[in-house]
Formats: C-alpha cells, structure tokens, sequence
C-alpha cells in the first residue's frame, strides 16, 4: 500500500482529494490544523468521514510548526505529497495578510525542507488562477507571464510557486503545481460565493452581486479537479516536454498546470443555476468591484490533456444541484 501526504486534509479541497486517494487503495496521513477561518464543525465532520477508513491517519497541527513536516516525512516517507494546505481568500488576505505570511510561505518552505530530506516520488501543491493576476488575454495559459498579482493571497501562491522551483532545481524534486480556478460542489467553503448565495436564497435573503454582475469565472466543480490532480499525480515532471505548449522548466523537473472546466460562465448564470436548484428566485444588491478582485478567469486545459488525456466532465448546472442537494441534507433545509 502506497503513502501519501494531503495537507489540508480537512478543507474543502482536501477532503475530496483524501477520500479519491484511499478509495483508489493509498494509505492516506491527513493533516490540517483546524483553523477557525471558517467552520471547524465542518472540517471536524469531513476529517470524520475520512476516519472511517482503515488507511487514514489524522494529524492536527499547523502547517508551519517547526520540525512537525520533517517527522511526518521521516516517519511515514510518503511516495506521493498533495500540498493543499494554505490560508485561502483573496478578501481576508487584505485583511489579515500575516496569516497567509505564516501558513502559506513559512508552511510551505517546511515542506520543501521535508521533501528535500526525504524525497517523495512526486510533490504536487496547490496554487490558483488568482497567480495570473492582471493578465487580461484569455484563456490563461501556463507560459503567460504572471507577474502582476492583484491580491497578497495571490501574491503568496505565486511566491510558493518560484520556492518549489528553486527546490526541484536545486534538489532534483519533481514538482507540480496546479492552478485551479474556482471550485465548487459538495463539502464546499462557507466562505465562498455559491455557498453565501445558496444559504442566502434558501432563506429568502438577498444576496450581494459584485462588479453589478459583470464578471465571467471558469466554474470547476469538485469532482473534475480532483480527477485532473490524480491523473496528473501519474504525471512526473522528467526532462522532455509533452508539447510545445508544456510548461516544464529548462533546468528543473517542474512544470505548472490549469485544472479548469475551460468554459468561462458569467456570474448571473451561475446564480441562475442556483436559484433554479433552490426553486426561489434571489433579491438582488448589485455592488461594485471588492478591491483584488478580477472581473474573468478562463482556463486553457490544454496542457493537462496532453499530460493525462483528462477532460472535465461535469456541466455547471449539474455540479450546482449536487451542491444545493448536499446543502440542503447537510443543513436539513
């Protein structure tokens, strides 16, 4: 039985990613500190069910407690790393900047240390869509420039970007970092939009549309990204190109993915899928644009099929009725 580390293991994300992992036979070390930026009744739930299997093991501590990675790596030598932990909101970042300072670059410098010690087969860690910061040429692709991040969040997942490079350089690490774009479905954030939108309609609460509505985003639905992260698990960065269009390093075993459902949506259309699901139609606030916010995301998908021929498979409007069906048994709604 193969090991394999999932930071996170207890968010949205991470859960997801632990359980495909374990059904697919892994032996699983979750680990995830319980933090309280949002409901930890719901991280305590999903790390419950994870649980229930033989081969999960639960590890509650922080990210960047000192020496924590180092006897995790030691002790269990994982063959495969999913690097999903990470302070996550591009609105909170402005707010309390020091906490992504902490778990996202300080966490993850402790885990390049521990994989450099004991190297996995393959360290694959999260970044995000939000790297590509003020590029307006759509659909983002992995060898555009992103230099312009628009939010300290985003600016973090770009700056963990560059330290895994350095280390798969330096240390022969095959490394992949994965953007994904905005994720949804079941066991989702309660801070993310769908959710405030869906419990909002629900209780026939109005909601707060950003930008007037005037935004385009490249809904992924939770099923379809963790699909593209074990396929791409499969993927070992070498020294030869898949493509032309591969982003693998010159001088490293690295390469950057979108794992996207390619198909841009505008806003009103996502919360039209939400309504219909809810059966109620939303009173709607329009507002404008939240500061480090973009108005699209677009991901080109390309290189993920050339890697692992995967596609995404769920449409937007199914992936919303899972989500506000799990919404409403979870919430007895």
């Amino acid at each position: 039985m193969q090991t394999a580390l999932v930071t996170g293991s207890a968010g949205f994300i991470g859960f997801h990613v632990a359980t495909r992992l374990l059904d697919a036979g892994w032996r699983v070390i979750g680990l995830d500190s319980m933090s309280d930026y949002y409901d930890v009744d719901l991280k305590r739930r999903r790390h419950a069910l994870l649980s229930q299997h033989a081969g999960f093991t639960a590890v509650e501590d922080r990210l960047e407690a000192p020496g924590l990675l180092m006897r995790l790596f030691a002790e269990h030598r994982p063959a495969r790393v999913v690097h999903l932990a990470a302070q996550a909101g591009v609105r909170f970042s402005i707010e309390q900047p020091r906490s992504y300072l902490e778990s996202n670059l300080i966490g993850t410098f402790e885990l390049l240390e521990a994989a450099r010690a004991h190297p996995p087969r393959h360290l694959l860690l999260a970044s995000t869509s939000s790297a590509y910061g003020a590029n307006t040429e759509m659909p983002y692709v992995e060898t555009q420039r992103a230099d312009h991040q628009m939010s300290f969040y985003a600016a973090t997942k770009k700056a963990t970007e560059s330290m895994a490079h350095s280390y798969a350089h330096l240390y022969s690490l095959p490394v992949t970092m994965f953007r994904f774009f905005t994720v949804y479905g079941p066991w989702g954030r309660p801070d993310m939009a769908y959710f405030k939108f869906t419990r909002a309609i629900l209780k026939g609460d109005p909601i707060d549309v950003y930008n007037h509505g005037q935004m385009r985003r490249d809904f992924t639905y939770v099923d379809d990204l963790v699909e593209g992260i074990m396929a791409l698990g499969e993927a070992v960065p070498g020294d030869t190109p898949v493509s032309e269009r591969d982003s693998l390093s010159p001088v490293a075993p690295f390469r950057v993915v979108n794992i996207g459902a390619a198909a841009p949506a505008p806003l009103m259309d996502f919360i039209e899928a939400i309504e219909a699901a809810c059966g109620q139609t939303a009173e709607k606030v329009m507002l404008p644009m939240q500061p480090g916010d973009v108005p699209a995301t677009w991901a080109d998908i390309g290189l993920l099929t050339d890697l692992t021929g995967f596609t995404p498979q769920v449409e937007m409007r199914e992936g919303v009725a899972r989500f506000v069906a799990w919404y409403r048994d979870y919430y007895e709604v």
